[in-house]
């Protein structure tokens, strides 16, 4: 049993319900206990105290000058030496038994008292716990009797005994067979675990796996699935209706550009060429947006993770600094790279390729000329492979940080410059397909876009 297991056992509700029961068990095995040993201790003791009374009865009430003998005899008959008698004078001298004085507990006459000293006889000297009793006799002698309570003793301990087996043979299996049942569940739950990870990412077509049994999990994960499913039905319509405005919508636009385009060249040093001109250039844009637009939604399609292969991430990120060098040189900008030794990565470089383009070119055309623009590639503490672009521009503030990855988002900062709002989206798409994750930082003094790539 290895110790990941182990601990999500233990951790379950079930091992938990099975604590608190062991528990509850345990302390009222312990109540039980003292109450079945005190409530024989209780009886054993007042059995004791009657044979005590009893025999002290007797020999009271025998001749006084026959008792030193009787007490003898008593004494001699007592081979196992449970009971202990002895008769002393009022001065505390032994006049016979095999009591040798009188015990320091016996204060009260006619009150069986424990005895927790040495009773010392003739022959013998031990220390006992016993319950004795004393009487003084009209001739001022006194009589002692004690019986040895060992038995009522021996009587807690089998009962501590049988508590401790009874626990063990209880509590041990119970616990043993709370690890073996919840083992069950904390490995279905690892299993829900595994299936949710690529729902996380977007693949609403994956389901929960649900087992015969119908219990209370499988409910769940069976809600789960159904819920999926309606939502996987939602998104597909309305990806559905996205597409088609976009393919729809693309060929009369095309037709409609051409047709303008035509009529600029009649129109060629004319005033109405310009403002053809100019309805040329807002049908180019809406076609970028729908080009975008459908390029988005190919990028969210899963399958296209079956042809990832073996990739070089530094070579792409040097590609992409050679592609953008002239370009920040001639705004003046210092365009810097810094590429370390990365661990191994699969992918498709030509998507990878477009997304740190984006982010590049968005980088050199929100910073300032004159600015800076950094890209730096190494690996972190945890063996992953992370990118950062640096710039020097306005910055994102953190309210808009999430936003700015959603479709045709537009910050105050980047509305006065050309584009749609979509090229965030696009390198979002990209970055999730590969597994990876993308987020932004930085501050007033410019904007910090970071890239984590998980090895191989």
């Amino acid at each position: 049993m290895s110790l990941r297991p182990l601990t999500d056992a233990w951790r379950s509700a079930t091992s938990r319900l099975i604590i608190i029961y062991g528990a509850l068990f345990a302390i009222w095995s312990v109540v039980l206990l003292g109450v079945v040993q005190w409530e024989s201790s209780r009886y054993l003791s007042g059995v004791v105290d009657q044979m005590l009374a009893a025999r002290i009865h007797y020999l009271e009430n025998t001749d006084q000058q026959r008792l030193p003998a009787t007490v003898e005899a008593a004494s001699a008959i007592d081979v196992q030496g449970f009971m202990w008698i002895g008769l002393f004078d009022a001065k505390g001298a032994r006049i016979a038994g095999n009591i040798s004085k009188v015990p320091e507990e016996l204060t009260d006459e006619g009150v069986v008292r424990s005895v927790n000293a040495s009773l010392a006889g003739p022959t013998r000297n031990v220390t006992m716990r016993a319950r004795g009793i004393t009487r003084v006799l009209p001739n001022g002698d006194r009589l002692v009797v004690a019986k040895e309570s060992t038995t009522i003793d021996g009587i807690g301990a089998i009962i501590r005994r049988g508590l401790l087996w009874g626990l063990s043979l209880t509590l041990i299996p119970g616990l043993l067979g709370g690890v073996l049942i919840a083992r069950g569940p904390a490995r279905r739950i690892r299993a829900i675990q595994r299936a949710m990870e690529p729902i996380r990412e977007g693949d609403l077509s994956v389901r929960l796996p649900v087992t015969r049994g119908g219990d209370e999990v499988d409910l769940l994960a069976a809600t789960v699935n159904t819920t999926l499913a309606e939502i996987e039905r939602l998104l597909g319509e309305v990806k559905g209706v996205t597409d088609n405005i976009a393919h729809d919508l693309r060929t009369p636009l095309t037709r409609m550009r051409t047709r303008l385009y035509r009529l600029q060249q009649q129109f060629e040093g004319k005033p109405e060429a310009e403002q053809l001109d100019a309805c040329v250039a807002e049908i180019d844009t809406v076609l970028s947006r729908f080009r975008a637009l459908l390029r988005v939604s190919e990028l969210e399609d899963r399958q296209r993770s079956a042809c990832f292969e073996n990739m070089d991430l530094g070579a792409v990120l040097r590609n992409v600094h050679e592609f953008y060098a002239p370009l920040a040189e001639d705004r003046g900008q210092l365009f810097e790279i810094d590429v370390g030794r990365l661990p191994p990565l699969r992918g498709d470089p030509q998507l990878m390729f477009e997304a740190f383009a984006n982010l590049v070119g968005n980088a050199i055309k929100f910073t300032p000329n004159g600015g800076a623009v950094r890209l730096v590639a190494l690996t972190d503490p945890t063996g992953d492979a992370r990118v950062d672009i640096a710039d020097t521009g306005p910055g994102i503030p953190p309210n808009e940080r999430e936003a700015v990855f959603r479709r045709f988002y537009r910050g105050d900062e980047t509305r006065t410059k050309p584009g749609c709002g979509l090229g965030l989206a696009i390198v979002s798409a990209i970055v999730r397909l590969h597994g990876f994750s993308l987020s932004v930082g930085g501050n007033e003094k410019g904007a910090v876009f970071s890239v984590t790539c998980p090895a191989a």
